[in-house]
This record gives C-alpha cells, structure tokens and sequence, in this order.
C-alpha cells in the first residue's frame, strides 16, 4: 500500500515538473508586452503638387502646383557609417510594446524633397525688391504668369537636410505565421502591422531666392499626420526586417527661406514613403 502511495506522489510529482518545464520553454514571440525594439533603415518618397507661397517685406507671390522629388541615395555604404548614416534619406524608430498586439514608438524620418528645377509653374503675385538687389530684374506684377525656373535665378528650393518628420506612432502588430505553416516562430515571424502617427516637421531648408543669401539652418516649420501598413520579419527571437507602405499630410506655415527674419514661405502637400529597416527586439 505504501509503495502504489509513493508511486502516485512520485508520478505526481513528474507531472507537475513536466507542466512547469513546459511552461518554462514558452517561446520567446508568443507575447509582446513589455518589450522594446529599435530600427534602422532607408525610404523613397513621392510628393504631390504643392502651391508654395513665398513672402516678405518687397514679395509676395505663390508658385502654383510645384512639382518635386526625393534624393535618392541609392544602395550606399552611408547607411551604416556611423559618420555619414544621417545623410542619405533615413527612417530611425524606437518603441514599446503596452500589450501584445500594440506598440507606442518616437521616430525620426529623414525624407529630402527638392523642386523639380527643370519645370515651368505659373506664379501669382508680385516682386518689388529695390534696384540694388540681384533679384530686382525679376520685378513685376504676376497673374498666372508662367515662369520657367530652369536656370535657377528666380528660386531654388529643397528641403535636403532634410524634409524631418519627427513624430510618435501608434500601431498593431498580428502574427500570421501559422498562414505560412511556420512551426516555430522563435526561428522566424511573420507579422502585419498597421499604424497611425503625428509629429512635428523640423526641415533645413535650402532656398535660393531671388537672389538672396540662403537660411540653411533647421527651423520648426509645422506638423505632420500619417497611417502606415508594414509586413515585419523576425528571424531568431531578436532581429527583425520590415517593409513599409507609409503615407500622410505635412502642412508647414512657418518655412525659413532667407537670412531675414522677414522672409518667410508656406506651403502643404501629401507624401507616400516606402521604407525597408532592420531592428531588434529585447526585454530590458
């Protein structure tokens, strides 16, 4: 009788350390919550046409329906040189999980937005800048003028240091491993992940304009909204690569363009990035 007693404690006893190691082994991607990850990568952006209106104490006109594009870098070995890794157009992410499926982050997206120098807009408006300045042979009276800015005298414009969208993101993340018949999401993960966000623009704005001795320093220029959608693969527990379809509205008022506190442009348009980064995932 002792011993079928014994026995039943010992299996018992079996059990319960079996549950517990199985327990134990719970694979590190079965939840989120509390965990931090990081990103790093590279974007190609696309703008729409922006009506830019530029002023100051002897200007005021409007380029209507400016066209632009990004600065591309291409595949370059900037994207890592901790010494130029800020210069191509770059994405940098930081974030939290509260719970298994969402995430808080802060971010910095480092988009470049130049004027298509080689187009012909129309400007409303007018420039009466004094005979001694360069720009004064641009004088006149413009009423849906067509302007051709292909030389660059009348105005260069870019944000190449760049079109900065600083801003905080709220996002969804699903594991859809099991549509792909992928056993062990400890080895890889696939995962959606949708987001929205809103932020602050910070630019460096390179203008040349009419002549004028250019600002070039970064300025809080207005705000930014976005929504996102991204497929992320985790390789390993810790390292990810995701891709990103990221779109928004960025309306800036307050564009330093010159030297003088006085001059001043605005303008508002809608962006479409496409983002590829790398990152880690990790308990602290």
């Amino acid at each position: 009788m002792k011993t079928k007693f014994l026995f039943f404690v010992l299996l018992g006893f079996s059990l319960n350390t079996f549950a517990q190691e199985e327990i134990a082994v719970e694979r590190y991607t079965a939840h989120n919550k509390g965990k931090f990850f990081v990103s790093w990568g590279g974007n190609r952006d696309s703008y729409t046409k922006s009506d830019v209106n530029f002023r100051g104490k002897d200007y005021n006109f409007t380029v209507d329906n400016m066209t632009a594009h990004d600065k591309p870098k291409g595949w370059h070995i900037d994207y890592v040189n901790p010494a130029n890794m800020t210069i191509p157009q770059t994405n940098f992410r930081l974030g939290y999980f509260i719970n298994d499926h969402y995430s808080v982050a802060i971010g910095w997206d480092h988009m470049k937005y130049v004027m298509t120098q080689d187009q012909t807009a129309n400007v409303s408006g007018y420039v009466n800048l004094p005979s001694d300045q360069i720009g004064s042979t641009n004088n006149g009276v413009y009423n849906n003028t067509p302007v051709d800015f292909t030389d660059g005298k009348f105005l260069m414009y870019e944000h190449t240091d760049g079109l900065n969208y600083v801003n905080t993101e709220v996002s969804r993340h699903d594991d859809i491993s099991e549509w792909f018949g992928l056993p062990n999401t400890d080895k890889v993960q696939i995962n959606l992940t949708e987001g929205l966000g809103a932020g602050v623009l910070y630019p460096k704005t390179n203008t040349t304009l009419l002549g004028k001795e250019r600002h070039d320093d970064f300025h809080i220029s207005g705000y930014g909204l976005s929504a996102k959608a991204g497929i992320n693969f985790t390789f390993f527990k810790y390292f990810y690569l995701q891709g990103e379809l990221k779109g928004g509205y960025i309306n800036m008022q307050d564009i330093r363009t010159t030297r003088s506190s006085e001059d001043s442009a605005s303008q508002d348009f809608f962006f479409l990035q496409r983002i590829i980064a790398v990152g880690g995932i990790f308990r602290i």
